[in-house]
């Protein structure tokens, strides 16, 4: 395996079996590790937690929710105007998840999916030495600010969730071997926050603040387990749903996420946009992955890939490549085509 190939996460077949039938095996001598295309609930990232867990917690109240369709209740929102929006309580501090280290649904869902994964390599139809990646968003991305009443509601719900997720990777971690883990931290809010993106949140100090969390949470992974981030522009309501003018503040906040985790990181996916301007790649030039591998989200748009290669090549070596995000939001009829382009850029990248 050469690992010229990432896979972000989010791949919207039917079952975990599909994914890695139809999209694993083709690609898997060019990866590291696998996921297990978040089916389900979890195709729409953070809409999951909040409708699954923020929703059901007694001291948060639902403020918005997205809008019927055809008279039906609807759990993920089209766009960020109709997401889930919640207060916290009056007179409520503090917030904690019950049934520690399955609440959040990551835990269970990742056992069942290992399941089938080491049957497929027990079966030789997955390589040994590929390791099951399991996809987790970061405290500050399941809880942006804009779906909260106020700043403080925010910290208080990150502070519980941060707490829950620990939890939900303790229990990832002791039940599924080391050597075969890999486990990876989505950032997105984070990213909007290092351009100054986030209402309400001044630029100066973004990358302090995003970073706290995984001084908490990385530490907490076993060395033996292999750990990246994949650092996002957003895809709701359209790819991207912002869109920088160059790869400055992502480089900061990727340099800033490397040293404040206390541990090794494995790999880390920079995305990048359909820019032909060379000052849109030139700050990769300042990128510290400290040895991770780094992927840079290029896998779309095939007709201008080459060129756009060859501008980031010239600020930055031996990187691997991905598709800008996960494809959850991209409907399963285009998932042959875009399976095609991976194998293509892999060809095209020599």
């Amino acid at each position: 395996m050469s690992a010229e190939l990432l896979l972000v996460g989010s791949i919207p077949y039917d079952t975990a079996m599909d994914v890695f039938e139809k999209f694993g095996q083709p690609l898997a001598a060019h990866l590291a590790a696998l996921p297990d295309g978040e089916v389900g609930p979890r195709t729409h990232w953070i809409s999951r937690i909040h409708y699954q867990v923020f929703a059901l917690h007694p001291d948060l109240e639902i403020t918005q929710r997205p809008a019927l369709e055809n008279g039906a209740d609807r759990v993920a929102p089209r766009n960020a105007g109709e997401s889930w929006h919640f207060r916290v309580r009056d007179g409520v501090d503090k917030i904690r998840f019950g049934d520690a280290g399955w609440r959040l649904g990551y835990a269970r869902d990742a056992l069942n999916s290992y399941f089938v994964f080491k049957t497929l390599q027990e079966k030789g139809d997955l390589p040994r030495g590929l390791r099951f990646q399991v996809s987790i968003a970061s405290p500050n991305s399941a809880a942006p600010p804009r779906i909260f009443s106020s700043d403080r509601d925010c910290q208080i719900v990150r502070a519980a969730y941060q707490e829950a997720v620990a939890a939900e990777v303790a229990t990832i971690c002791a039940k599924i071997p080391h050597e075969d883990l890999a486990i990876q931290w989505d950032c997105s809010t984070e990213v909007q926050d290092a351009y100054g993106a986030v209402p309400g949140y001044p630029r100066e100090g973004a990358v302090a603040r995003n970073t706290g969390q995984m001084r908490a949470l990385s530490p907490q992974i076993p060395d033996g387990v292999a750990m990246g981030f994949h650092l996002c522009f957003g895809t709701l309501g359209g790819w991207p749903r912002f869109a920088p003018d160059d790869l400055s503040a992502t480089v900061d906040l990727a340099n800033g996420l490397i040293e404040a985790s206390g541990r090794r990181v494995d790999w880390m996916h920079i995305p990048a946009l359909d820019e032909l301007n060379d000052s849109f790649y030139a700050p990769l030039a300042n990128l510290k992955p400290r040895g991770a591998k780094v992927y840079l989200g290029m896998v779309h748009h095939m007709d201008t890939f080459a060129q756009r290669l060859a501008l980031a090549r010239k600020h930055i070596q031996g990187f691997g490549l991905a598709a800008y995000c996960g494809l959850g939001r991209t409907p399963p009829a285009g998932l042959g085509g875009i399976l095609e382009e991976h194998r293509q850029a892999v060809r095209l990248a020599g």
